[in-house]
């Protein structure tokens, strides 16, 4: 896809296959999981339990949920 001069690999090209190869490898739990954690570190700040602006749940419950609706 995108090379600079060098031949290098675009942050974008990187970030886009490390994903698809974390998706290969891992399963729902694991995003579950990594979703959890997440809204858990965010509960440090003034954010936590507040709903996303997008749909109005929670980011701990978007983990719990495994990111579903």
């Amino acid at each position: 896809m995108a090379r600079n001069d060098d031949d290098k690999m675009s942050r974008e090209e990187a970030g886009r296959m490390g994903g698809e190869a974390t998706a290969r490898t891992h399963d729902k739990e694991f995003y579950q999981e990594i979703g959890e954690k997440g809204g858990e570190a965010q509960g440090g700040s003034n954010n936590r339990g507040q709903s996303d602006d997008r749909d109005g749940m929670s980011r701990e419950e978007a983990g719990r949920k495994g990111g579903r609706s």
